[in-house]
């Protein structure tokens, strides 16, 4: 998955909506989760995906796992080189076929994210189906973690009340090592408060 492609909200919704489907269509073929306790509702998926309550943004992970929010387990499904070169802190490297059988928490919250989005639409997938509930996954994956915790650009154009929040998405990135930057044109303000409304939406 491309950085580019991660920046276009529909290519990324139409993979998503085809690993739902594609997981959907495992389990009826006689995927390993069929041996597990949950059942699939697909309508109810892809309701799901569809009012994109299926992922979490960068800096919404990054805000749960400074603020330790309780039984937060990160899972990373890309192969354990990629892992070891770089990962998000506290994350726990889990091959995706793993997911179908690994001992689940039903009261942990689980966000799963890979180089991209679809292999972590598709841990989302099987998780759900194994009646998870609280289950997301970091739709942009390691370079969305990259662009706006490690190294978010923050527009120079806001108003006061957006500052305060700017300010607040900076502090974040400091807190993991990451070099915010000011700039004046690069992001879209829109895309910049959008990012801000959708912690704020989830209550973090």
């Amino acid at each position: 998955m491309t950085v580019d492609a991660r920046r276009r909200p529909g290519i990324e919704r139409a993979l998503a909506i085809v690993a739902v489907v594609g997981g959907a269509l495992a389990v009826v073929a006689g995927s390993p989760t069929r041996a597990t306790r949950g059942s699939v509702d697909v309508t109810e998926l892809a309701r799901i995906v569809e009012h994109e309550e299926d992922h979490v943004t960068a800096v919404e992970l990054a805000t749960w796992i400074r603020d330790d929010k309780p039984r937060l387990h990160v899972l990373d499904i890309r192969a354990d080189s990629e892992f070891a070169d770089f990962h998000i802190p506290g994350a726990t490297r889990v091959p995706l076929a793993e997911i179908a059988r690994m001992p689940l928490d039903s009261a942990a919250t689980y966000v799963l994210y890979s180089e991209g989005g679809t292999h972590a639409a598709q841990g989302w997938f099987l998780l759900r189906a194994r009646g998870m509930k609280d289950v997301f996954f970091l739709r942009g994956g390691v370079a969305e973690w990259l662009d706006e915790v490690m190294n978010p650009q923050i527009p120079a154009n806001l108003s006061r009340e957006a500052r305060v929040d700017a300010d607040s998405v900076a502090a974040l990135s400091r807190y993991f090592g990451g070099v915010p930057r000011r700039v004046d044109s690069a992001v879209p303000v829109p895309a910049f408060k959008a990012t801000v409304a959708r912690v704020r939406g989830r209550g973090c």
